[in-house]
């Protein structure tokens, strides 16, 4: 069982036609994803990955004709805001922006909007959702990650493989993992999908890959205490970063006394999360 994607869900890729859109639209079919139409202006009417994708001019025709209900997003970051609220306008239930370097007043305003629509967003700046067995929707490499009971939900993209591929190794899976983005304006974060995984009956633990800035991770820890019944596991990296400093993300800065690592493990650890000082412990505690 999954979250969020799986065998049925009917995705359309904006901006097939660029470099990375028709490079990750043939993984996510290698992959079993089912990717009904892509998106390109001007390109309405031809057909791509050998024939396989319709590319239309609008998302609203690719709703249409193809009924697409998620989409995911591979366009410039000047373009991408603008992608966004055109596949929420265009009623899509799940938007997936890879899209990093959006301005941040472009995505106040993005989520401002979303607010008036049904839609979810995962990202942006993020490698997206894998349910293993079911679907792929963005970049995490599908042979990294194999079915199972784990959900994961992470700030970062490269320690999510990381964990991925540990799990792999050894012997465990996962039934979603979800790549939420690591800027300091985005769609979904740790609480809302906490939720979903709440609910789904083949999630039996939550892994959390945190890092500094922001109050994410100590949102999660109120949550956690309150109103989540899994055990969950957690890595929270940049415990050696310097004050004010930006690390990485857009959102990794510590300011105003906030945002700390330290911080946020006590917070998650008061709320009984097994906290591990490496992402290999979080497989070892696992295990145990």
């Amino acid at each position: 069982m999954s979250i969020l994607i799986n065998k049925e869900t009917r995705v359309l890729v904006q901006g097939i036609t660029g470099h990375e859109g028709s490079f990750h639209t043939g993984q996510m079919i290698a992959a079993g994803t089912n990717i009904v139409a892509g998106v390109t202006p001007g390109r309405g009417g031809e057909w791509v990955l050998d024939g396989k994708v319709p590319v239309f001019d609008t998302v609203k025709q690719a709703v249409e004709v193809a009924g697409v209900n998620t989409g995911v997003i591979f366009v410039p970051a000047s373009a991408a805001a603008d992608a966004i609220l055109e596949q929420a306008e265009a009623g899509l239930e799940l938007i997936i922006c890879i899209t990093e370097g959006i301005p941040v007043k472009d995505m106040i305003q993005t989520c401002a909007g979303l607010k008036k629509t049904q839609s979810r967003l995962i990202g942006p700046n993020c490698p997206g959702v894998i349910s293993p067995g079911e679907s792929l929707v963005g970049i995490i490499p599908a042979g990294i990650a194999v079915p199972g009971n784990i959900g994961i939900i992470s700030r970062s993209g490269t320690l999510t493989y990381e964990v991925l591929n540990d799990l792999k190794l050894a012997g465990r899976g996962v039934s979603t993992c979800v790549g939420i983005g690591g800027d300091a304006i985005k769609g979904s974060d740790f609480v809302d999908l906490l939720r979903l995984f709440e609910d789904d009956p083949h999630t039996k633990s939550v892994i959390l890959i945190g890092e500094i800035g922001g109050m994410d991770e100590e949102h999660a820890a109120e949550m956690i205490m309150n109103k989540f019944s899994k055990p969950v596991y957690a890595f929270v990296a940049g415990l050696s970063a310097p004050p004010g400093k930006r690390m990485g993300h857009a959102g990794a800065i510590i300011e105003g006394g906030s945002g700390g690592a330290k911080d946020k493990v006590e917070a998650l650890l008061q709320a009984g999360v097994k906290v591990a000082g490496s992402p290999a412990k979080v497989i070892v505690m696992i295990q145990d």
